[in-house]
């Protein structure tokens, strides 16, 4: 029975119920595992191409259509064509695709970083690009497949797949009339229509694809919470990874105050005057009028220690004085080491001058 219930113990100590401590996630967040959806950043990056290419599309083709003119009209006559224009052909046709492509390309890198950033905060690390040899476990690749987040992502893609398609499909159904007058339009009204409404549907996907990685970074976060998850024995063992077994600081504490004991009662010897309570407080004085300002407590203590005070004392012929309130009251507000307050000044003067006087007197 007793091993039973020493089992059942055991297994909800590792049961992982206990949200992640801060070190934990600090941790995690080192290795690059935070809470990251790459639907918001697809979606995001999506949906600014889309915008900036439906605003800005008919100033780029304008711009492009007049660089062909140009390029056709100064360089592509067959007897003028010579090696110095056809290399400046090319540099002039790079440089219009320069214009045309680093806008999309400066987009995409700003809103993906953009997005990047609005899910998790500036962060740094190498150790995604670390080699792991148990990612390639062809066992854990096979519970991947089979697995609740496989079956989650498979869901998502049909969402994706569903309502992306019913918003171009409502998009076309709305300018039906449109697409079926292609027929009897220009080339030029066929591309300017086309190209619209590829932005439209782009746009609509795009803020369909939005909703649909919002719900996507809400089960990454909640997966990402269960991974964190920690045993009462995890967050147990990480105390005292971090701030040390609780019995060796104890010892650690015991062998300091140990220490600092000794050193106390080392200067009792040197001390000019005991006060006691006379049986629970003891407090020894020491007073150099050339070296200090005011006298100094260099050993106190209370029952056990008060006793040792004034055995050490008695051994080595240190005057022992009782003053019941004065005693306490040091005590309480004196620390060692500390020269005594100026409120004690007349009290203490008092007993000094009597034990010099014992002093002479011997």
């Amino acid at each position: 029975m007793k091993m039973l219930l020493t089992l059942d113990i055991q297994f909800f100590a590792g049961e992982k119920t206990e949200k992640a401590t801060p070190k934990k996630r600090q941790d995690a967040r080192k290795k690059g595992q935070v809470v990251k959806s790459q639907d918001v950043t697809a979606a995001i990056v999506l949906l600014l191409l889309f915008l900036f290419l439906y605003v800005t599309g008919p100033m780029m083709i304008e711009g492009f259509f007049g660089f062909l003119r140009q390029a056709f009209e100064k360089n592509m006559l067959i007897e003028t064509l010579t090696v110095e224009t056809v290399m400046q052909m090319y540099t002039d046709t790079m440089k219009e695709m320069a214009k045309i492509l680093l806008p999309f390309m400066l987009i995409a890198v700003v809103a993906g970083v953009g997005a990047n950033f609005m899910q998790f905060g500036f962060l740094f690390t190498t150790e995604t690009l670390k080699l792991d040899l148990k990612k390639m476990d062809p066992i854990k690749g096979i519970k991947k497949i089979i697995s609740v987040r496989a079956i989650v992502n498979l869901i998502k893609s049909l969402l994706k797949i569903t309502f992306i398609g019913a918003v171009t499909t409502i998009i076309l159904w709305v300018n039906l009339e449109e697409v079926l007058s292609l027929s009897f339009q220009s080339a030029w009204d066929i591309l300017t229509t086309v190209a619209k409404l590829t932005g439209m549907m782009g746009i609509g996907a795009s803020l369909t694809l939005i909703i649909i990685s919002l719900f996507d970074y809400f089960y990454e976060k909640f997966e990402y919470e269960k991974q964190l998850k920690m045993s009462k024995q995890d967050i147990k063992d990480e105390y005292k990874n971090s701030e040390g077994d609780p019995q060796i600081k104890s010892k650690i504490k015991q062998r300091q105050r140990e220490m600092a004991m000794r050193r106390m009662m080392q200067e009792i010897p040197d001390a000019d005057v005991v006060i006691t309570n006379p049986t629970h407080y003891a407090i020894a004085l020491k007073y150099d009028d050339g070296k200090m300002e005011a006298p100094m407590v260099v050993a106190k203590g209370t029952d056990y220690v008060a006793q040792k005070i004034k055995l050490i004392a008695k051994e080595h012929d240190v005057v022992m004085v009782e003053n019941r309130p004065l005693a306490r009251a040091m005590y309480d507000q004196v620390e060692i080491g500390h020269q005594v307050p100026e409120e004690f000044f007349k009290a203490i003067a008092e007993i000094l001058a009597y034990v010099y006087r014992i002093k002479r007197k011997i």
